[in-house]
């Protein structure tokens, strides 16, 4: 089945969803506190993310349209339902969380915005993405709000203006052992892999495919969105790093605020820099949000067997459509109730980084079962490279993880 829209029509806003939808309330608080506390050190965590995200992308788009089937659809399938339950169930947590920090991230926006507390815009912020998702098309979101999300390319301009040493950018690049603070910089940098290659992309991408009416022909098209616009996101977070390496990090800066983070555009442009802020924060977050809440109803849904479409009408498919009515509210209460929302966005990368091989792993296994993928399966240097990198960030994460909230240095 096609969607009907023009093929290159489908190739630009593809590209326009990975580049605008990448730098969201993870990438960049993470991308700066890397760039703050060990400069240009940690560019290798971002290069990393994006090397396994765009690859995971690819496979999950290419998995739909050749098996027609979303990959939690097929997990369950595969490995039966009492795995899929632990996977939905370990998958929900750590969905609630990150969407509490994007809905904090929006509301963290308006208050830079009108001066009004964050705590206040939180449910505010969930109903407004409730209206969203209950009024919008897939197309809409999908499309929409990445367009719009280009503003944070801003961050990219900033630090092409700010003339860094592009050797030691480039050094960057290269992993390397920390110099100072272990437990901080391996938690940093799970946090940033974390925030790259999130398993809710896995989920949305995936659906998104199947809501597109994708099929083998879309191969060229997926190849393309997952290479060039994950590859063109991963560069403005690199563009938000090198930013926090120039202005806060000769100023021995620890952000531990995202009303630091705001202080890095009006460095470069002056006022009309804070105000790209506040629309970078708000716009990605936002969309991310919409993303995340979407993703936990396709985890209900797919997994128990029920109706499931972001373009059916609500009341046509009632139950998926109660999973993100219920999620949001619930989400926007920690933030609503005073929870730093910086604090929750770090933690919640480093979360999803340690839960990485629980989805990954097994759509490894599917991705080269020939039942769903036939003549379309990996090779046995994708299949290496995303389990070496998902191993690793997991492994590292549960030991990252404690040391951080022990005060380890």
């Amino acid at each position: 089945m096609s969607s009907g829209k023009p093929r290159w029509l489908e190739v630009a806003l593809g590209i326009l969803t990975g580049i605008g939808g990448f730098l969201e309330a993870g990438s960049l608080a993470t991308a700066v506190q890397a760039g703050a506390s060990y400069r240009f050190q940690l560019g290798w965590a971002l290069v990393l993310g994006a090397v396994c995200l765009a690859a995971l992308a690819e496979m999950a788009g290419r998995f739909a349209a050749i098996s027609q089937h979303t990959v939690l659809d097929a997990i369950r399938d595969r490995f039966g339902f009492r795995f899929y339950a632990l996977l939905a169930g370990i998958s929900l947590f750590v969905i609630y969380l990150v969407l509490a920090s994007e809905l904090g991230g929006v509301a963290l926006a308006l208050q830079l915005a009108t001066g009004a507390s964050f705590r206040w815009w939180a449910l505010l912020v969930a109903v407004v993405s409730w209206l969203a998702l209950w009024k919008g098309s897939f197309s809409f979101i999908e499309n929409g709000v990445g367009v719009l999300g280009l503003v944070t390319a801003a961050f990219l301009v900033a630090a092409l203006v700010l003339h860094p040493p592009w050797g030691d950018v480039a050094r960057g690049l290269l992993p390397s052992l920390p110099t100072e603070q272990p437990a901080h910089y391996w938690f940093t940098a799970v946090s940033i892999i974390g925030a790259s290659i999130s398993p809710y992309l896995v989920v949305f991408y995936s659906s998104g495919a199947i809501e597109g009416g994708w099929d083998v022909s879309h191969l060229g098209i997926n190849r393309l969105t997952a290479g060039v616009g994950m590859s063109f996101g991963a560069t403005v977070a690199l563009g938000a790093l090198i930013v926090a390496a120039m202005i806060f990090h000769p100023l021995d800066l620890q952000v531990d605020r995202y009303e630091q983070i705001a202080l890095l555009l009006p460095e470069v442009f002056g006022r009309t820099g804070f105000w790209l802020f506040v629309a970078s924060l708000a716009i990605a977050c936002f969309g991310a949000g919409l993303e995340l809440a979407l993703s936990a109803a396709y985890t209900v849904g797919q997994g128990l067997g029920w109706r499931w479409s972001k373009d059916q009408a609500p009341a046509a498919d009632a139950r998926f459509s109660t999973v993100y009515t219920l999620l949001l509210p619930l989400a926007a209460l920690p933030i609503a109730l005073g929870l730093d929302p910086l604090k929750v966005t770090l933690f919640s990368m480093a979360l999803t980084a340690a839960s990485l091989p629980l989805i990954v792993l097994p759509f490894l296994v599917l991705m080269n079962d020939r039942m769903y993928v036939r003549e379309y399966g990996n090779g046995w240097a994708g299949n290496l490279t995303v389990a070496v990198i998902t191993l690793l960030a997991g492994v590292v994460a549960v030991v990252a993880i404690p040391l951080q909230l022990l005060g380890g240095s």
